[in-house]
């Protein structure tokens, strides 16, 4: 008799651990949820589709990291900050299904929209597209990277996480650095052409001038020792 109600006892235990295991790996939201969900502080909200598709249309706040392209995925999500929960979209729902189940492999607490940004926009929900402004020309980015002896040049993309990632750094670089240099940031996501005739194949990317000359470039997250060090 003991050993039968032992048996109940752990019957009911197993099921209770897995009821509770159920409702922490549910992690699709609908749209209702998704959106209360991303008005919390403490969030990261990923965009995972293509960096044209980010800039038709996006969620308020997004980072974007593609993920049918893995290494730029690995990349930029390596930025993200592993204490905060990470919400996650693309158009439909299968990429974000994806690519929260590969985060949640290397350590994040995920959240994916079901349905995408197709459902999304079905409810009416709120979408920021990018402006297009005049790109820079070439004339005029030398001017730039001759209006002061020494010039670091920061080429990113508001969505990029990594470039969020080295924000604060550049700020205490500027506030600290002893030797006089001019900070001039690009917008890569809209200066494409400038882009692609500097061959800036990723964001950041980081080019020091000297006189009017690059002298050094670096894409990916840098150390404020290594910049000072450049510089």
């Amino acid at each position: 008799m003991n050993n039968y109600f032992r048996m109940l006892l752990s019957m009911g235990l197993y099921a209770l651990v897995a009821c509770n295991s159920a409702a922490q790996t549910n992690t699709n939201l609908q749209v209702s949820e998704f959106e209360k969900a991303i008005e919390a502080k403490n969030i990261q909200l990923l965009d995972v589709r293509t960096a044209v598709e980010y800039q038709n249309g996006h969620l308020k706040n997004a980072l974007q990291a593609d993920w049918n392209n893995s290494s730029q995925f690995a990349e930029r999500t390596a930025a993200l900050d592993k204490s905060k929960p990470v919400y996650i979209y693309c158009l439909s729902g299968g990429r974000s299904a994806a690519a929260s189940k590969w985060l949640q492999k290397n350590g994040f607490t995920t959240y994916h929209l079901v349905g995408g940004m197709n459902a999304w926009k079905q409810a009416d929900k709120p979408v920021e597209g990018m402006q297009t402004v005049a790109q820079i020309t070439v004339n005029a980015y030398e001017k730039l990277t001759q209006s002061a002896a020494v010039v670091l040049v920061d080429f990113g993309a508001v969505w990029c996480p990594p470039c969020k990632k080295m924000e604060p750094v550049l700020d205490s670089l500027s506030a600290t650095q002893p030797k006089p240099f001019k900070l001039v940031k690009i917008d890569g996501a809209n200066e494409t052409d400038l882009c692609k005739r500097l061959t800036i194949e990723a964001f950041p990317t980081f080019i020091v001038y000297k006189n009017g000359k690059e002298v050094w470039r670096k894409q990916g997250i840098v150390s404020a020792e290594e910049l000072i060090k450049v510089l």
